[in-house]
């Protein structure tokens, strides 16, 4: 299955390959929440700016399809926008939200279609994805944390999905921790081919707690190396734990090329309410 690096080239101006289309546009949802017309104005501004390259794709709600449309019909972009389809409307909505992406396709280009899973994931709602979803576009199905979870994301991956984890949230249950996490890599990253994305959360580079609602955030770099050291056999779990900006930093560096390819290979994006937030993180890690 192709991975987001594949899918869309790495951007302008000497984006490092571990970076590239790594942060997907989440300025719709929580805890953005921005009006139609600014997301998509913001998004325009940042894929024609100096950090393009780090932008993924731009993501919308199917019910919310036709704003999207009324939006950029108005803008009149020069290049379709690169968009997932994030499934609100249940599973049975999923074939006509395609079809009205695909009769826009001077306007929006389809990369990805995303959804939550039911509890259990059985395999007939996963083959009835595979059905709806045309093969060039990426899946991603997030099962619920909790019993049986890690059997859902194996689920995910052998019916030819990305798996989902979800970062955070409103509440501390949102957020898993790093045994849970660390499990998900291991999961993921012992299936050979498989890609997974990230959501929710994590908006700064480096774990950290949040001066207002003392939850410890995950970091997408911390993510990253975690997922390297999937890939070598290191310490996973410390990757995760650690609040060593630097350190992180150096280590994300030091990756040859080919490895650095081989993380985005498994870590395919994640989702942002801010693109500026990562942009400036990995510009003071001097990253970027």
């Amino acid at each position: 299955m192709s991975s987001a690096v594949e899918l869309t080239p790495p951007g302008p101006r000497g984006i490092p390959p571990l970076f590239a289309r790594l942060v997907d546009d989440s300025a719709l949802f929580p805890p953005a929440d921005v009006a139609m017309p600014e997301a998509l104005r913001a998004h325009f501004e940042s894929r024609s700016g100096e950090h393009a390259g780090v932008l993924g794709v731009f993501l919308c709600q199917a019910s919310r399809l036709p704003e999207l449309i009324t939006e950029l019909i108005k803008i009149k972009p020069k290049e379709p926008l690169p968009l997932s389809l994030i499934i609100d409307t249940g599973l049975g909505g999923v074939p006509k939200a395609i079809s009205i992406v695909e009769s826009r396709s001077e306007l929006l280009s389809l990369r990805m279609v995303e959804m939550p899973a039911p509890s259990d994931v059985d395999e007939v709602w996963l083959e009835r994805v595979s059905e709806f979803v045309p093969e060039d576009v990426i899946r991603v199905v997030e099962p619920r944390r909790g019993v049986g979870w890690l059997d859902g994301v194996r689920n995910v991956i052998e019916h030819g999905s990305w798996p989902k984890i979800r970062c955070g949230g409103k509440a501390g249950e949102n957020f898993p921790s790093v045994d849970e996490v660390a499990d998900f890599l291991s999961v993921v990253s012992g299936s050979p081919g498989a890609s997974f994305k990230a959501t929710n959360s994590l908006h700064r580079a480096v774990r950290h707690v949040d001066p207002e609602t003392g939850f410890t955030h995950h970091g997408f770099l911390n993510l990253l190396v975690a997922s390297a050291r999937c890939l070598s056999g290191g310490d996973v779990r410390a990757a995760l734990e650690s609040t060593d900006g630097k350190a992180l930093a150096d280590e994300a560096r030091a990756l040859p090329e080919p490895a650095a390819k081989a993380v985005r290979e498994l870590f395919g994006s994640y989702a942002a309410a801010s693109f500026a937030e990562p942009v400036a993180d990995l510009g003071e890690l001097e990253l970027l």
